[in-house]
């Protein structure tokens, strides 16, 4: 299956370099880490994830900063940029993967069904991509997307450009990628 393909690409890469990851999940509930740990020996590379559905549990358990959630919400290019580099500090991992947004079937304090930031933080924010996406579908669709979204552009910050297989191309169908190194 073509999910397990992105997700086996993933580890592999990981577990080649000795790097770990951990994952931060809003809209997602576990989906991610659901896709990663279907691989056999993930254990290797993949440490373990929090979901921060509400958005207070952003702050503690994904590192969020409460003046963040203050300023801009739990639906925003930064939260998902803090999540990551929040999960990966607080797990003590290379990398972090995060995905946050609106799965519907209602918008959110003014952000429409289908609106997601996915987010890949390296080394507590060394090298940090964010992509804000515009997705369609029901609730499951769009949670399944988003996962598969944070899963490629995890893939492509590896420099996996072939990993997706066509499954999921982090490229598209993305407002554009925001990338920033600090």
């Amino acid at each position: 299956m073509k999910n397990s393909a992105l997700a086996e690409g993933i580890l592999a890469e990981l577990s080649s370099r000795g790097e770990t990851l951990a994952s931060a999940e809003s809209l997602t509930g576990g989906i991610i880490g659901g896709l990663l740990t279907d691989v056999p020996g993930s254990s290797a590379s993949y440490l373990g994830g929090v979901i921060s559905y509400a958005t207070r549990l952003k702050a503690t358990l994904a590192g969020v900063g409460r003046s963040t959630l203050a300023e801009v919400g739990p639906v925003a290019e930064r939260t998902a940029a803090e999540m990551a580099r929040g999960v990966a500090a607080l797990c003590g991992a290379n990398w972090g993967v995060a995905a946050t947004g609106v799965a519907g079937p209602d918008a959110q304090d003014g952000h429409a069904v289908g609106e997601v930031y996915v987010a890949v933080s390296y080394q507590r924010g060394e090298l940090l991509r964010v992509k804000e996406l515009a997705l369609q579908g029901d609730r499951t669709a769009i949670r399944q997307q988003a996962a598969l979204a944070a899963l490629a552009l995890l893939a492509e910050a590896l420099g996996l450009n072939g990993v997706a297989g066509g499954l999921y191309d982090a490229s598209s169908p993305g407002r554009g990628t925001s990338w920033s190194c600090q």
